[in-house]
């Protein structure tokens, strides 16, 4: 149990808990919300020790081994695995100590430490690592790369897999999405649903929030309220207490009216493709995200340009790609593309397979390798991404940076307008080397918008962007006149802003007719297509090096003995699956008996409570135990299937 009882915690001048209580269960995963800079990454540091309240206390159970991600990783020589591996502290211990046993020969010691090892997992361990790792984004060859060879993003997704590996009761988790792209998104999202411990999750993407948390902790007024349900039922009961707090009766209106309207625009498209039906459905409770959201800072549009050409751009057998070092990089061809006014895509596909390229080519940012790129005669181009607020002007104003775009425009115009970006006051005059990367982002969002594009190319715009911000973000993109095209791992601004979905794989950009519930259908199988073609490559090799003429006959003996030992672990490997399977739906019943919050507060429950506890815990040790099970049986299947086809 995690228990705030009273807590006042100020940082500097800055009072951000004033006699705030909070009491988290065991289990719970609990997804923290707020507007930036209300205390949200102070309460990790005040869980972990490193804050100490002004008054109150802070009350944890005993013996909770807590992981926590650090925000910095050191650019170190050591491989990423090794690097991934040393999470595990008491593992790294035991094998020291092992490893000074044998060079002193104490065969009595030795043995005391394999069996601490093979009690710690340890023998599991570089696979459990390597799991992660390729989860994560790594390919295979990566694995031994020094971690220093990688960039800070792919840093962060090392640390990220160090953390998940790290044993532990409490998992703290600070925006672990930032660096993510939606394939590895998705992976983690699953990991972390069969997360045994307690979740405590800080994180701006409503769709993870909604897939990985049963609980929501909301920062407001120096407050902490506990919500029972994911994020979505947060803001329906929000929704509802504002609803009966709200002074402004008319405001509300009209922001529902508003909403309204936006729905009306895409209903008749949704018999069109089942993407469109997901974004109706999101759209139809849109009422209820507005209301939540009625107090936030954050209201504007994105103008369009008046003038239009019909395509907007058009690429020709393009080849794109870029120069490197070693010469031509080709990483999609036969593009043929004719943008129209008024297109919505969203951009899906695995990470580095080029979407970043389409978008930097459609802009000319990127020459391309071969082919022709034909823009239209008023082709105005609104273009985001993470690199676009490097090109801040740092020692300058917000407001110095819309002028200098439009020197003639009056002073109240250029505030009016910055202030819908959460500009307010004096914050116009601010310096930009004093904003946080959020602040920067919004501000380098302004401009795109200060400069009505008619088609705008969005590279994850919401990294560093809180709920609020991307709310605003979604209903001005919603409400764009031109064409949109967006690549972004935030799966609710995709249902939301776009039509159609194009797929960028295997060097080409084709339509995807689907949405995003097929898309992971689609990342499953080629997961496992790519799998067997692994195994297919690596039985080929075994049977180049294969063995003299007139060895085929005992080879062809020794294929039959094989197949003979295949069925039992086919049998063992299935038994695994549906005992997983089992486990799992057991595992869930009691998540949702934990969901209750009386079964924490009546004492008549306790022994209920207890029981399912430890149920719990059973459950998720079974299912560990089959899922080693699972694997052991699949890699030597895979092992004598290899050896079958060589």
């Amino acid at each position: 149990m995690i228990a705030l009882r009273q807590v006042s915690l100020q940082r500097g001048s800055q009072s951000l808990l004033d006699a705030a209580d909070l009491t988290l269960h065991a289990g719970h995963k609990v997804g923290i919300v707020g507007a930036n800079g209300t205390g949200k990454s102070s309460l990790f540091k005040l869980l972990l020790g490193e804050l100490a309240p002004e008054r109150g206390e802070l009350e944890m159970s005993g013996g909770q081994r807590i992981a926590h991600m650090a925000q910095e990783v050191q650019a170190l020589e050591r491989s990423i695995i090794e690097y991934v591996l040393d999470g595990d502290q008491a593992l790294r211990e035991a094998e020291a100590a092992l490893e000074s046993a044998q060079a002193r020969g104490e065969a009595h010691r030795e043995a005391e430490l394999h069996g601490t090892i093979e009690s710690l997992n340890g023998y599991s361990a570089p696979a459990r690592a390597a799991q992660l790792l390729v989860g994560l984004g790594f390919g295979q060859d990566d694995l031994e790369r020094p971690l220093a060879s990688f960039s800070g993003g792919w840093r962060m997704r090392v640390n990220l897999a160090r953390t998940l590996f790290t044993p532990s009761d409490v998992l703290l988790l600070d925006e672990p999405t930032n660096h993510l792209d939606l394939d590895a998104l998705l992976w983690l999202e699953q990991w972390l649903t069969r997360y045994p411990g307690t979740l405590l999750l800080i994180s701006h993407d409503r769709d993870f929030l909604d897939a990985v948390c049963d609980h929501i902790v909301h920062f407001e007024h120096r407050r902490l309220e506990l919500y029972r349900g994911n994020y979505t039922t947060f803001e329906r009961t929000r929704a509802e207490k504002l609803a009966l707090q709200q002074a402004e009766a008319a405001k509300q209106q009209a922001r529902k009216a508003e909403i309204e309207r936006f729905v009306a625009r895409f209903r008749y498209q949704a018999s069109k493709a089942r993407q469109a039906q997901s974004r109706l459905k999101m759209l139809e409770r849109m009422g209820d995200i507005a209301e939540a959201h009625a107090d936030s800072p954050f209201h504007f549009r994105i103008p369009c340009s008046d003038k239009v050409s019909q395509p907007l751009v058009v690429l020709n057998d393009a080849v794109l790609g870029y120069h490197g070092a070693t010469g031509e990089h080709r990483q999609l061809e036969d593009v043929n593309l004719a943008l129209q006014p008024g297109q919505r895509i969203g951009l899906l596909g695995p990470n580095g397979a080029g979407k970043s390229t389409l978008i930097k080519s459609l802009t000319a940012e990127l020459s391309l390798l071969d082919g022709e790129r034909v823009e239209g005669e008023h082709l105005a181009v609104g273009y985001f991404a993470q690199h676009q607020l490097e090109g801040l002007d740092l020692s300058a104003t917000p407001f110095q940076h819309v002028q200098r775009l439009s020197p003639t425009v009056a002073d109240a115009e250029i505030r009016r307008f910055l202030g819908g970006f959460g500009f307010q006051g004096d914050d116009v005059f601010e310096d930009v080397s004093r904003f946080s990367g959020g602040e920067k982002a919004r501000l380098a969002l302004s401009l795109v918008a200060w400069q009505r594009p008619n088609l705008l190319l969005l590279d994850e715009p919401t990294n560093h962007l809180d709920l609020e911000m991307r709310e605003a973000l979604t209903e001005a993109l919603a409400s764009f006149e031109g064409a949109v095209i967006v690549v972004s791992h935030d799966r609710h601004l995709l249902r939301a802003t776009v039509d159609e979905f194009w797929r960028v794989a295997d060097h080409r950009v084709t339509p995807f007719d689907g949405d995003l519930d097929d898309y992971r259908a689609w990342l499953k199988s080629r997961l496992e297509e790519q799998r067997r073609e692994a195994r297919h490559d690596k039985a080929e090799r075994q049977q180049e090096e294969g063995e003299p003429r007139d060895d085929r006959k005992a080879s062809r003996r020794a294929a039959a003995e094989l197949r003979e030992k295949l069925r039992p672990l086919k049998r063992e490997r299935d038994r695994a699956e549906r005992e997983m399977e089992k486990t799992q739906a057991d595992l869930n019943e009691v998540e949702a008996a934990l969901g209750d919050a009386e079964l924490y507060t009546d004492d008549a429950r306790k022994d209920e409570l207890n029981q399912q506890l430890a149920r719990r815990g059973e459950l998720a040790t079974r299912l560990e135990e089959l899922e080693q099970q699972w694997l052991s049986a699949e890699e030597s299947l895979e092992a004598m299937e290899a050896e079958l086809k060589g």
